[in-house]
């Protein structure tokens, strides 16, 4: 007789286990890839969708979260609503090789900041706790940016999280770490949350994360609206730039 393990080798490595790892939809998910995904088995299929993915036109990216399943979607700057965005005036549309989509957003001057981004429930995995962050980077031109707090917020049906932000750069050249942001007065309809003092955390891929907040994906489809603007200062800022905003399983 083969010892157990022998036996159970083939079991666990066959299609039909590791399909059940991946999402109900992941052939809908495949055909919006900008690039095919080659793969000889399911199992090899799941790890590859563990890493990033461009999908629609380069507009977003997908990923899969390796101990859960959980689909995340990063919205490129170009799939979110940036007001006075197509002013050149305002704001500049670059290219920079440590960027993962082909344009990222530079706010250049103006004293009105609000980014916007909307996304189904119905394209995450259900019944899953979600967090909403913003990806950033400080130039060496920033200016204004920590003068006042910007507000920021998800909102899934009445359910709304939201708090204040305020960027605090002391070596903007060197992009240090020691920028760091209040999060504070974090409500929803029900109850209320504490506030506390949060660091700007530094991700695996260069760029620097700000939480907007977060929610609970059921089985209902609604749509999730998350935000952060500052428009109550009147004053100039730039210097600001948006990659994106992740929406990813929480990691419990």
């Amino acid at each position: 007789m083969l010892p157990l393990s022998s036996a159970v080798r083939p079991v666990a490595e066959s299609d039909d286990v590791w399909e059940k790892f991946l999402p109900s939809d992941y052939k809908e998910i495949l055909s919006r890839l900008v690039s095919p995904v080659m793969f000889s088995s399911k199992k090899e299929l799941f790890h590859r969708l563990c890493n990033q993915r461009l999908m629609d036109e380069g507009r977003k990216s997908f990923a899969l979260e390796r101990s859960s399943g959980g689909k995340s979607f990063i919205l490129s700057a170009k799939e979110l609503q940036i007001t006075w965005g197509n002013d050149p005036m305002y704001w500049s549309w670059n290219s920079i090789p440590e960027s993962r989509f082909p344009k990222v957003a530079e706010l250049r001057t103006m004293y009105w900041l609000e980014i916007t981004g909307k996304l189904s429930t119905r394209t995450l995995s259900p019944n899953t706790n979600y967090r909403v962050y913003m990806i950033v980077k400080i130039s060496n031109r920033a200016y204004g940016l920590d003068t006042m707090p910007s507000e920021v917020s998800v909102r899934v049906g009445n359910r709304v999280t939201n708090g204040t932000v305020y960027l605090h750069c002391g070596d903007i050249s060197k992009q240090k770490m020691n920028c760091s942001f209040g999060l504070n007065g974090i409500h929803d309809s029900t109850s209320e949350v504490r506030g506390n003092e949060k660091s700007m955390i530094q991700r695996e891929d260069g760029w620097m994360e700000i939480e907007l907040g977060e929610f609970f994906r059921g089985e209902d489809n609604e749509e999730v609206k998350m935000s952060l603007k500052e428009v109550k200062g009147y004053h100039l800022k730039g210097g600001l730039i948006v990659e994106g905003i992740e929406v990813r399983p929480m990691i419990i």
